[in-house]
């Protein structure tokens, strides 16, 4: 038997509805990391239909290392304005502010390719993946600009 806690967790998890958490914990025998798996795949095959989709809402989100030598700004843009505000899509922009503080990519490609500074076993483009399949619009980064004193 399956607990509610474990079906909620995997939701959270994967952005999944509770209903196929259930049935896919049920089809693997309650393996949950093959029920993981499964549901992100699932997930992630759901951006791809998305990325089309026109994006004309979003945040522009700002970093100041403590040591106020480094600033950055990064904008990015989803469908509505209800998931411009969501916790997931502001938390987003606060983390990949950071990692453009932190790693200094050149550009959005290389970002998206960049190891996460808080979890190294994912990618950035992965977290964006991940808030595309819970809130089910598109969002992507428009750009950035980084700004350390005495480097133009």
């Amino acid at each position: 038997m399956i607990d509610t806690k474990t079906i909620l967790n995997l939701k959270e998890e994967t952005g999944a509805p509770v209903l196929r958490v259930k049935k896919v914990l049920d089809e693997v025998n309650g393996d949950i990391k093959k029920a993981t798996e499964i549901l992100k795949k699932e997930g992630f095959a759901k951006v791809a239909k998305r990325a089309g989709r026109e994006t004309s809402q979003g945040i522009i989100t700002t970093y100041k290392h403590h040591t106020g030598r480094v600033a950055v700004l990064v904008e990015i843009l989803c469908e509505t304005d209800f998931v411009a505000r969501n916790e997931l899509f502001i938390k987003l922009g606060d983390d990949l502010a950071m990692q453009i503080a932190s790693m200094n990519p050149g550009d959005i490609k290389e970002l998206e390719g960049q190891d996460f500074i808080k979890d190294p076993k994912k990618k950035v483009g992965d977290l964006v993946k991940e808030v595309i399949a819970k809130t089910g619009e598109n969002v992507k980064i428009n750009r950035f600009h980084r700004l350390e004193i005495g480097i133009e």
